[in-house]
Parts: structure tokens; C-alpha cells; sequence
């Protein structure tokens, strides 16, 4: 014992003379941090050919693709960071710096990520070895166990990935929410001209992922002042701005397209606050006509509408009904179903789920109602969905449409807020009544207007469906 003990000393003491008499003061070697071009000894493939493997392998019965046998480097430009703590073991690439075709999710069992994957560092990825699939949704390349996709463990990565000198800017790519689909996601885009929801930091002061709620992401609501469609904001609750409250005013966001936890909504991840500049002080809210709720509604009916007479398959016709449609090839239609999802008799329905349309708007609007010679007016009606997911049901107010169907949208439609309208979480065989909305407060004519909006991705948008709608007056 003695000895291993002595020995152990005396080759401390060995290395301490050998390391002080080696370097002079001042006299230390700056590391050399150049990255030279790798020598890759095979052949350099595309995320759009990996994808395309993918998807044949998912139609011949597959949920995955591994690759052997390849000697294929997959290449890409990283666009994500992890500095701020709102990404995990995980970097997302794309094809290009600009206008980028397809992106990929890799998973990678280490963190942080950004000091080795800088954002624009382009990189190249050893495909034998490794399993593409769709993790929730999202196009990834990972470790097969089992039926899961995990992440590459982190004594393989620098194996697996090899990193080029070459370090591009990422340019987001400009679209707008109704362009989302399958095609966008993975690529770091930009939105302009939108804002956070009235609901979110006006009539409450939210922060972008530190209330009581928030378990594991906020999910905030971005708002389209252009279109009036509304995207998700997903932020981790370990992102170091976690608690900053959310911007009040309007402008761009930019950051990666990609979908919540169960796959079925996008969301815009973005890689720091940074990403958002809301300079506009200025917002695009509609006008709300919040009159709040009556005790009761009157015994003089003003107009109503059960759907009886409606011939099912069809569109909602006659009875002073205009049924436009604004954008898409769906329309209100006439609708009947038993079961647990039974209509009640026959309802108007609506969506845009599997249209193959890029943006579904279809509006709904009531003939011209006098709210001036009558006095406690209210509105009721029931609504039920099928899972309605990105698509929007608004409850509308218009004084100045001149009853021309093509200048709906040209006219001036407040909200009226008041109204409960189904939501996606509800459950899909429920009706959900309104409520007695009071309109006493609005003093001049007009159109109320039950507008759907798909959220551009036909095949998640779901199902409203509309029923009993009552205006009257005392």
C-alpha cells in the first residue's frame, strides 16, 4: 500500500517539473479552432431523396427507413440553436441558406448543441446506420430501438456528422399562415405583419412561457393582421425568456415550422426573442361589440333558423341566407348524422378537412336585422365540431356591407366577443350553446356573419358544425 502511494506521489511530482519546465510566462499555444473541408468518401444526397425514401417505404407498409449499405452523406445548413434553451438534443437543418426546398429534424443525445452546430454552419451526415421517420409529424433521422426513433448517442455523433469551414446566412423564407403544409416544415421561415392575440396581452399580460399553465411549452396565439388566421407560438418553459411578457405591438416573427407534441397542429418554434420584432406600436384588433350576456332573450323573433327545411348535401340556401365562399371550394352546407356525433335534425356544417385547398374561408350571414326600431335584442345558437384543430369559427358584425356577396370581405366586420363558440378541445359529440349574447348595445342595422377559416393545412383542419339560431326581441 505504502508503495502505490510513494510511486503515485513521485509521478505527480514527475509531471509538475516536466509541465513548469515546458512553458515559459506568457509562452502559452492559442488552439488552432480551424475546421478544414472534410474528405467525404461517398456519395453527398439531398433531404427532399431521403424523404422520398421515406415515404415509398411508408407506402410499401413501413414506418421508417434504415439505411445501410449507402456509403450516402445527407448535407445540410443547421437552423436552429439551442443558446436560448428553447431547443433540445436537437439541431434542424435545411437544403439551402435561401429558398429552401425540405428540412429534417436531428436527434442528437447531447446539449448543448450550439457551440458545435452554429446556426449556418453547413454540415454533412453519415446515413448507415441511422432510421428517417416521422416523429410526431416531423420528418426526423435518429437511432432505430425498437418501433421508437431516439437520438444518436453522443460518443457517435462526431462519427456520424462532420462539419464543413462553410457558414451561410440563413435568409427566412417569407410565407404567410395560409401557406402551411407538410412542404414548409423544418425550414425557418418569417411572418410579417402579424401580432399576438388581443386575448393574450391585452386583455390579460401573458409572458411567453411562465404562467401556472404551462407545463412543458406555452402556446401562444399569433395572429394574421393581413389574413385574420391565427398560428401557434410554441415556447419551452426552459428557454431563458420564458417569463418575458409578450410583445403588444405588431410585426414579424420568424423562426422553424414545425408541430406540437401529439403532431397535429403547427407551431413556430423560434431560436430567440430576438426573432421577434413587433416595432409596430400599432395594432390590427377588430372592434368587439361586447354587449355581454342577457337573463333572457325576448318573445318576438327576429329572425331564425333550425336547418329543417335544408336539403342535406347541399348548400345553405333561401331564408335571407348569403353563403359566400371567400377562399377554397368548401361552402355551408346542409348536414344530417345519428350516432355520437348526431346533428341536431339538420345543421349547417362547414370544413376543410381533405378539400386539398390551400386556405378555406366561407362565410355564413343573416339578412339585414333593424336593431334600431327594436329594443333588447339577443342572439343564440348552438355549435358542435369535429375536431376543428387549426381552423377558426368568428361570430361577426357588420354595419356597412352593402348586401353585395363579393364585397364581404371588403366590408367592416366587428367581433362580437360574447358569443362561446365550440372549442377544439371540447368533446366532438357535444353542442355547445352561445349563450343569450345581448346586442342592445348596437343602435343601427346589419349582418351577422359566421365566418369559418381553415388553417391551411386540409389535412388536420376538422369540422363546424352550426344549428337553432335565434335573433330576437322584446
Amino acid at each position: 500500500m505504502k508503495t502505490i502511494k510513494l510511486t503515485q506521489v513521485f509521478l505527480a511530482l514527475l509531471a509538475l517539473v516536466t509541465i513548469t519546465g515546458c512553458v515559459n510566462d506568457d509562452d502559452f499555444a492559442t488552439p488552432d479552432l480551424t475546421i478544414e473541408e472534410p474528405q467525404l468518401d461517398g456519395e453527398i444526397i439531398t433531404i427532399t431523396a431521403v424523404e422520398g425514401v421515406l415515404l415509398q417505404a411508408i407506402l410499401d407498409g413501413e414506418n421508417s427507413i434504415t439505411f445501410e449499405g449507402t456509403n450516402a452523406y445527407l448535407e445540410g445548413y443547421v437552423i436552429s440553436s439551442d443558446e436560448s434553451g428553447n431547443w433540445f438534443e436537437e439541431i434542424i437543418i435545411q437544403d439551402e441558406p435561401s429558398n429552401p426546398n425540405r428540412g429534417i429534424r436531428i436527434l442528437i443525445d447531447e446539449s448543448p448543441l450550439f457551440t458545435t452546430y452554429e446556426i449556418g454552419r453547413k454540415i454533412f451526415i453519415k446515413l448507415d446506420g441511422l432510421t428517417a421517420g416521422f416523429g410526431n409529424g416531423v420528418l426526423s433521422l435518429g437511432f432505430l430501438e425498437g418501433n421508437f426513433l431516439e437520438k444518436i448517442p453522443a460518443p457517435l455523433q462526431f462519427e456520424l456528422i462532420q462539419r464543413s469551414s462553410e457558414i451561410e446566412e440563413i435568409i427566412p423564407l417569407e410565407v404567410s399562415i395560409s401557406d402551411f403544409d407538410d412542404t414548409l416544415e423544418n425550414l425557418f421561415i418569417t411572418l410579417s405583419d402579424v401580432q399576438f392575440s388581443r386575448e393574450e396581452v391585452i386583455d390579460a399580460s401573458l409572458t411567453f412561457a411562465g404562467e401556472p399553465l404551462d407545463e412543458f411549452d406555452g402556446e401562444r396565439t399569433i395572429f394574421s393582421c393581413e389574413t385574420q388566421q391565427t398560428a401557434i407560438l410554441s415556447t419551452s418553459t426552459f428557454a431563458d425568456f420564458k417569463s418575458q411578457a409578450l410583445p403588444t405591438g405588431r410585426g414579424t416573427i420568424s423562426g422553424v415550422l414545425t408541430r406540437n407534441f401529439f403532431g397535429d397542429t403547427f407551431n413556430i418554434v423560434v431560436n430567440d426573442i430576438s426573432d421577434i420584432a413587433f416595432d409596430d406600436d400599432t395594432r390590427c384588433d377588430p372592434v368587439e361589440i361586447d354587449c355581454g350576456l342577457a337573463t333572457a332573450a325576448g318573445s318576438s323573433i327576429l329572425f331564425e333558423d333550425f336547418f329543417e327545411t335544408q336539403s342535406t348535401g347541399n348548400a345553405i340556401s333561401g331564408n335571407g341566407w348569403t353563403n359566400f365562399q371567400e377562399a377554397g371550394s368548401r361552402t355551408w352546407e346542409a348536414f344530417s348524422s345519428t350516432g355520437q356525433n348526431a346533428s341536431l335534425g339538420i345543421s349547417a356544417s362547414v370544413g376543410s378537412f381533405m378539400s386539398g385547398d390551400d386556405s378555406t374561408i366561407a362565410w355564413l350571414v343573416t339578412p339585414e336585422i333593424d336593431f334600431v326600431s327594436e329594443e333588447g335584442e339577443t342572439l343564440q345558437f348552438q355549435t358542435s365540431n369535429s375536431f376543428s384543430d387549426g381552423s377558426t369559427l368568428d361570430i361577426l358584425f357588420s354595419s356597412d356591407w352593402d348586401g353585395v356577396p363579393a364585397n364581404i370581405p371588403n366590408a367592416t366586420w366587428d367581433v362580437l366577443p360574447s358569443a362561446t363558440v365550440v372549442d377544439d378541445a371540447d368533446f366532438f359529440g357535444d353542442w355547445i350553446s352561445s349563450g343569450i349574447v345581448d346586442l342592445s348595445c348596437v343602435e343601427t342595422t346589419g349582418y351577422i356573419a359566421f365566418r369559418y377559416i381553415g388553417s391551411g393545412d386540409a389535412d388536420f383542419d376538422g369540422t363546424y358544425e352550426l344549428d337553432e339560431i335565434e335573433i330576437n326581441a322584446n
